[in-house]
């Protein structure tokens, strides 16, 4: 489903970043791009019941950023996207801190909507981060959700687009 020359923009940083100035990148000279969707994924301050003061991501640099490009790739080839860009942070962060963005760019808002969602479900299940929430019951690793694995799963479905 290749439509023109894909550009796509995988990071993982310690930085913060700016939607604005994230979308302004993808659009700058384009105008063959009809709909853009972004998911911003955020530090939350209760899991499990328990109130977290941090959390921290740790990753393999290389491996990650590989896993990372494999993933926007696999999207690529199931929706008809004109861009893409993932921004995955690690380190250590607050609750209300950003974790992770997603934009996906198509010529219509169903593909771009698609393939973010695509994106951060296979992100949750398959990508190579290991997450240490802080507790007022000390540190503990956070091991992936029932619920992730069954979002990831429905995009593996006979229909490749996931739908039900």
């Amino acid at each position: 489903m290749r439509q023109g020359s894909l550009d796509m923009s995988v990071r993982v940083q310690i930085e913060d970043f700016d939607l604005g100035v994230e979308v302004a990148a993808m659009r700058a000279g384009r105008t063959d791009i009809g709909g853009i969707a972004s998911f911003i994924g955020t530090v939350r301050d209760l899991n499990e019941g328990d109130a977290v003061s941090t959390l921290t991501l740790e990753h393999y640099p290389g491996m990650t950023e590989g896993a990372l490009q494999g993933i926007v790739e696999e999207a690529h080839r199931r929706f008809e996207l004109l861009d893409a860009r993932v921004i995955h942070r690690v380190g250590r962060l607050a609750p209300g801190d950003q974790i992770v963005l997603v934009i996906t760019a198509s010529g219509h808002r169903g593909e771009a909507f698609a393939a973010c969602e695509f994106l951060m479900d296979y992100l949750k299940t398959r990508a190579p981060f290991w997450k240490k929430e802080v507790t007022p019951d000390g540190e503990r690793w956070v091991d992936a959700r029932e619920r992730d694995d069954e979002a990831a799963a429905r995009w593996s479905s006979a229909d490749e687009r996931g739908a039900p």
